[in-house]
């Protein structure tokens, strides 16, 4: 089950579509070398590149961008393209949510950031209705399925971020590596 529960558009057209879309995948906090620790040089470095990655893809035509919304990469990804969308009107930001429940166990200050960030997207698809084990890959797999690019995060480790990866080439979805700085 896909549904949105916020369909705005952008001047009265409808703006989602494949050819023109752009996904996320990246580790949350604690597959990261910072951990939550955002100041750090490591993680400042890999921000800015997600900020020049996801303005040339727009500069490649990119416009619609689906975003998982889990800690970490993917925060940081939908705060680089809310960025963008100041110069870029065109821009949309759809938020992949899993479940109702996604952030629940988070800490107070990262729910509050990402109540920030889907208050300012464009599109908001709930994947399934409760939790269950499968509904991260099944966003996941909604994500790459509704992408022709997919901005990766990853450490070449298993799990979550090389399942999406693995799927987009399988399913055929061009892929940019943005590697992590140890």
């Amino acid at each position: 089950m896909f549904y949105n529960r916020k369909e705005t558009t952008k001047g009265g057209m409808r703006v989602r579509g494949k050819p023109v879309s752009c996904c996320f995948t990246g580790h949350r906090p604690a597959k990261l070398p910072w951990g939550t620790d955002e100041s750090d040089e490591r993680c400042l470095r890999l921000k800015a590149r997600l900020r020049e990655v996801i303005a040339r893809a727009v500069e490649d035509g990119y416009t619609h961008f689906i975003c998982g919304m889990a800690e970490g990469c993917d925060l940081y990804c939908a705060e680089a393209v809310l960025a963008l969308r100041g110069r870029h009107s065109e821009v949309t930001l759809e938020a992949a949510i899993p479940c109702p429940t996604q952030a629940d166990g988070w800490s107070a200050a990262q729910r509050e950031r990402y109540r920030r960030i889907l208050a300012q997207c464009d599109y908001e698809t709930m994947v399934q209705e409760h939790y269950t084990r499968e509904c991260m890959q099944r966003r996941n797999r909604y994500m790459v399925d509704h992408s022709d690019l997919l901005i990766a995060v990853h450490d070449g480790l298993p799990g979550g971020t090389r399942y999406t990866i693995e799927y987009a080439l399988r399913r055929g979805v061009n892929i940019i590596d943005v590697p992590i700085e140890e």
